[in-house]
């Protein structure tokens, strides 16, 4: 799109509309209580929390978009001054309560921002989604799409939601004398402890800011602040420590769980740090590994970690393209704890002579891009085996420590097209 015009999850840029794809922090970077620069975009749910997470702010800039809803944004050419009709749609991102992905169409063609999200196809959400996107594509190419690749490295695979959340009941099940701390971010995670709390017929205790988030969510009867009510409690995931877990344990027996989709292990440097190591968690034969749980990893005689993830993971993300067939990939996340560019792994440099019967592009031209391909015609993708790894590491303070250099960009996707906005 022509720039000046829409910005997703970019708070200073100098657009005519706004996008919020969810209120995690990395995504709300530059948006306070004082921001004032435009209509802003977002999910009913995201529209419900965020004056709760930004007091103050004017709510009068919320446009609500609902999952499955196309609007019409007419918006003007800084270029032109010309009307330029721009129509978006909402997609599920499935990924925490509100996260939406943004589809958008006009004469700049089809571009599609996901935000984060997890393509998890047993999932009837994602399902969903799935049809909701083909419906309005109706048969057309995606021009460009900008993806989660948080994940985007054959290493990491884990199993659906479902399955990580019955893996951590199995290991409350199998401590019934002990507490239970799980480590969870300011947003995300509900589901996994309202089935801990239905299966277990137990509440959950959180910190009193998060009892407020549980209770703008709908959910008033699993969770509580009351210590004595239950033994399993959430906490902030930057206080899940080896020294947190050993301190508590000094008054009671204790075991931590960190839902991530990481590999978390132990830095034997410190015995003090966690820290991310993909060549651990290709091991076919770790001895952190429990054996009832092959997907589950034991940090320590008292911490786990279980692979729960709100992200896709590579596989899932191959299906994700493989269904859409998107003509170019940028990924939206290029300053994480591992970088990967998702177009090393999914090439398609031999697409233009595997379809000769492609049709020129819209120019009339039959143009190739950076990844020498011609842009008129679907991909055919294929996937690098080799691969790369960067990581860093998580001190007990809950810091990142950068390991090795990665590059350090914004995050979010600022996408323009030529309009003005259309409140309606």
């Amino acid at each position: 799109m022509e720039k000046g015009l829409v910005s997703i999850d970019r708070w200073n840029e100098g657009s005519q509309a706004y996008f919020l794809t969810h209120l995690h922090d990395d995504h709300t970077a530059g948006l306070s209580a004082a921001w004032r620069r435009g209509p802003l975009f977002c999910s009913p749910v995201t529209a419900s929390l965020l004056p709760f997470r930004f007091r103050g702010f004017d709510v009068s800039l919320i446009r609500v978009i609902e999952v499955g809803a196309t609007r019409a944004l007419d918006l003007v050419s800084p270029a032109s001054g010309a009307p330029v009709r721009v129509l978006v749609t909402a997609i599920d991102a499935h990924h925490c309560p509100g996260a939406l992905m943004y589809l958008f169409h006009g004469t700049f063609g089809w571009v599609l921002y996901t935000g984060d999200f997890r393509w998890e196809l047993s999932s009837e959400r994602s399902q969903l989604a799935k049809r909701m996107l083909l419906d309005v594509l109706q048969g057309n190419t995606i021009d460009v799409l900008y993806m989660d690749n948080t994940y985007c490295n054959p290493s990491f695979s884990f199993p659906p939601r479902e399955v990580a959340t019955k893996q951590v009941i199995d290991i409350i099940v199998m401590h019934p004398d002990h507490d239970i701390v799980i480590a969870i971010g300011n947003l995300g995670k509900e589901e996994l402890l309202v089935n801990i709390s239905k299966a277990l017929n137990i509440k959950i205790r959180v910190w009193p800011e998060r009892l407020r988030t549980m209770h703008l969510l709908g959910y008033k009867d699993v969770f509580t602040t009351n210590t004595s009510l239950t033994r399993v409690r959430a906490i902030p995931r930057y206080s899940f420590t080896f020294e947190t877990i050993d301190g508590l344990n000094q008054m009671r027996p204790t075991i931590g769980i960190m839902p991530s989709g990481l590999p978390w292990l132990l830095d034997t440097s410190k015995n003090t740090t966690l820290y991310t190591s993909l060549k651990s968690h290709q091991s076919e034969a770790s001895p952190d590994l429990l054996q009832d749980m092959p997907h589950v990893r034991k940090l320590k005689h008292n911490a786990y970690c279980v692979p729960y993830s709100e992200h896709s993971c590579f596989s899932e993300i191959a299906q994700f393209i493989k269904v859409l067939q998107p003509s170019n990939i940028s990924g939206i996340v290029s300053s994480t704890y591992i970088y990967i560019n998702p177009r090393y792994y999914f090439s398609r440099v031999d697409r233009y002579l595997s379809d000769k019967s492609c049709e020129s592009s819209k120019s009339g031209k039959s143009e190739v891009d950076k990844m020498g391909s011609s842009s008129g015609c679907k991909p055919s993708w294929q996937v690098r085996k080799e691969w790369k790894i960067k990581y860093v590491s998580l001190t007990s303070s809950g810091h990142v420590r950068r390991v090795s250099g990665l590059p350090r960009a914004r995050r979010g996707a600022k996408i323009e097209a030529s309009d003005s906005v259309s409140s309606s």
